[in-house]
């Protein structure tokens, strides 16, 4: 009997579509709902660091000195606090999976000088 129901499976798998696909020629859709990683636009990023206040695990660090921003997305959950807490919406959920790393280390961000606009008189 056993030997019936996997022949029955076997050419039941012949005439169905591929549960597999060939990765890296082809993509699957991303699924609804997914919210993917933080991304930072540092052109708008003051260096407020509410963003890493706001860490609920402490992935974010800001440094005012060194213009530095950075995200350990080993330790990041995607929950969002930091995007809806930043006040010039530099922050936002890429719905992409992160690119792969090789080692834990965190993704640091230079953040340029912004230039003081002065109103003329």
């Amino acid at each position: 009997m056993g030997s019936f129901k996997l022949g029955a499976m076997t050419l039941g798998g012949l005439f169905k579509k591929p549960e597999t696909i060939q990765y890296p020629a082809q993509t699957k859709p991303m699924p609804a709902g997914l919210k993917g990683h933080v991304v930072n636009d540092v052109e708008t990023c003051i260096l407020c660091s509410i963003c890493a206040k706001r860490c609920p695990t402490s992935a974010i660090e800001v440094d005012k000195k060194g213009r530095t921003w950075a995200i350990n997305r080993f330790r990041c959950v995607q929950c969002g606090s930091c995007v809806r807490e930043c006040p010039k919406q530099c922050l936002t959920m890429d719905p992409h999976y992160a690119s792969p790393a090789t080692q834990m280390e965190p993704s640091v961000f230079d953040v340029p000088e912004h230039e003081k606009v002065q109103a003329e008189v």
